[in-house]
């Protein structure tokens, strides 16, 4: 695989940089920091943009800014611009469903609920596409009817003591990216989805 297209689900804009719902923007900005590589907008693509190579790979990152509603409209973008496979593609997104700092890799399935993904499905007419969740764990309660409010769960600004979790797993999620060039996919997504954030 000589290209490699991640694409992290986000809202651009400050107030949205340390949300929950922002961490597919915050594992690419870790990972494209790492490199020295600095993200520049490209209208064209709907998204800001980060590329290096890692070996004999190059890696692409995109950061939509159409936000979250709307990623569809940069992912298409994308693969129509590059004429790109969509098994080139990688897509990293929160997942409230999941327990906070769980990693699953799905190479195809439904939305779930997450309104990025869904906008995704719709603008490619395919749920046959690479994603990376991250589990951001579920809204706590707010009365005693067990109502939630996802809103500002998602849109909420990570804890610190989220934050020490999470850390690990973007440490996790890097390095696995990272040998995307070199290992086989089915090894990539073994590590990710056997993650414990106990054993670091």
């Amino acid at each position: 695989m000589n290209e490699i297209y991640l694409i992290g689900l986000g809202n651009p804009g400050k107030k949205y940089s340390n949300s929950r719902h922002n961490i597919g923007f915050l594992i690419l900005e870790n990972l494209s920091k790492k490199y020295n590589s600095n993200f520049s907008l490209k209208d064209k693509l709907r998204s800001s943009c980060s590329e290096f190579k890692i070996n004999d790979s190059t890696y692409r990152l995109f950061l939509p800014n159409t936000f979250m509603n709307n990623s569809g409209d940069a992912v298409r973008a994308i693969v129509d611009w590059y004429k790109i496979n969509l098994d080139q593609i990688f897509v990293i997104v929160d997942d409230k469903d999941l327990p906070l700092g769980k990693i699953r890799f799905r190479k195809k399935g439904s939305s779930g609920g997450h309104n990025g993904l869904k906008s995704i499905i719709e603008k490619l007419r395919t749920q046959n596409f690479n994603r990376i969740r991250i589990g951001i764990g579920p809204p706590a309660s707010i009365d005693e009817t067990k109502n939630y409010n996802t809103i500002s769960h998602v849109l909420g600004n990570i804890t610190s003591d989220e934050k020490t979790i999470l850390d690990k797993v973007y440490k996790k999620v890097i390095e696995s990216l990272e040998q995307l060039n070199t290992k086989k996919e089915e090894y990539i997504i073994n590590e990710l989805n056997s993650f414990d954030k106990n054993q670091i």
